[in-house]
C-alpha cells in the first residue's frame, strides 16, 4: 500500500468501527510527555481527547493517536492499534512532526487532509511463545561489553550466514535508517515485506549484511561462550540459551498520519 492523502472525517467512516463519530467530535488518544499543550489544543479545535499510558489509550479505542516522543511512539506502536497514528518528534524510523509544530499538526489532522503510510511490525519468538513485539529492531547481543560469540542467520531453515560478532541486529524498515544503517545495511521501504540482517562489530574484514523476507528468519547463538540478551526495540528481554533459536516474523502493521503542513 503506498501513502494515500484523504480528508480525515472520509478516513475515520472508512474504518469498521467508527462509533466515536456518532458524537460528531473526534476522539484523539495522546501519549508521552508533557501533552497537556495537545490535548487542550484539541479540545479548543472541536475534538476529544483522552490522555494516558499507552496500553489504555489504545484499548480505548480512539479515532486517532498523537504519540509525543520516540518511547512513546514505540510503545504505542506495540500495542498494534487499529486507529491511525501521528507521530511527534519520533526519530529517524518514521516520518514524524517537530514538536515545535505539534499543535499545527493537530489543527491540521482534525480539520483539512492526511497522508496515511503503513509500517510493518515484527513478533519476537523464544522458547515457543511470542516475548514483544518491535516496530524498529530485534537484537541479539553479548551481554558484556566488548565480548565476542557466536552467531548464525537462516531463512525458514535454509543457512543465510555464520560468523563471530558482538551480536546481530534484525532491523525493520522503519529501522534501517537507525542503527543498522551504521552497520551498513541499505534502507529498506515499508511496503517490501523484507528486513534487513547485519553483525555487530564482527571479527571480519569484509562482513555481509542480508535482506530476507520478514516472516522467515531464526537468529541463533551458537556457542556457549559467554551470556547473551536480546533486544526489542532497545528493550531488554533478559538472555538466550545458545542453540535454542529466535524467530522474528511478520506481525501485521499500523498506519502513520503525516499532516500537510505549511
Amino acid at each position: 500500500m503506498t501513502p494515500t492523502t484523504v480528508r480525515i472525517s472520509s478516513f475515520f467512516s472508512d474504518w469498521p468501527d467508527n462509533s466515536h463519530m456518532s458524537s460528531g467530535a473526534t476522539v484523539v488518544g495522546v501519549v508521552g510527555e508533557s501533552v497537556e499543550d495537545i490535548a487542550t489544543a484539541i479540545e479548543a479545535r472541536g475534538g476529544r481527547s483522552r490522555v494516558g499510558e499507552p496500553a489504555e489509550v489504545v484499548a480505548a479505542e480512539p479515532d486517532v493517536i498523537v504519540a509525543v516522543d520516540e518511547a512513546a511512539t514505540l510503545a504505542v506502536a506495540r500495542e498494534r492499534p487499529t486507529c491511525p497514528l501521528l507521530p511527534v518528534e519520533a526519530g529517524r524510523g518514521l516520518r514524524s512532526v517537530p514538536s515545535d509544530q505539534a499543535i499545527e499538526a493537530v489543527d491540521t489532522l482534525l480539520s483539512e487532509g492526511c497522508t496515511t503510510e503503513p509500517h510493518p511490525l515484527v513478533a519476537i519468538e523464544y522458547d515457543g511463545e511470542t516475548v514483544a513485539r518491535a516496530l524498529t529492531d530485534v537484537t541479539l547481543v553479548t551481554t558484556e561489553a566488548a565480548r565476542i560469540s557466536e552467531f548464525s542467520v537462516t531463512d525458514e531453515g535454509d543457512h543465510v550466514g555464520q560468523f563471530r560478532a558482538d551480536g546481530v541486529v534484525v532491523a525493520t524498515p522503519a529501522g534501517t535508517t537507525g542503527y543498522a544503517r551504521r552497520l551498513g545495511t541499505p534502507v529498506v521501504a515499508a511496503e517490501t515485506g523484507v528486513v534487513a540482517v547485519a553483525p555487530i562489530a564482527p571479527f571480519a574484514t569484509n562482513p555481509d549484511h542480508w535482506t530476507i523476507g520478514d516472516d522467515r528468519v531464526r537468529l541463533t547463538v551458537e556457542r556457549d561462550e559467554g551470556a547473551v540478551s536480546l533486544y526489542a526495540d532497545a528493550a531488554d528481554l533478559g538472555d538466550v540459551s545458545p542453540e535454542e533459536p529466535v524467530r522474528v516474523r511478520a506481525d501485521g502493521s499500523f498506519d502513520c498520519l503525516r499532516p500537510s503542513l505549511g
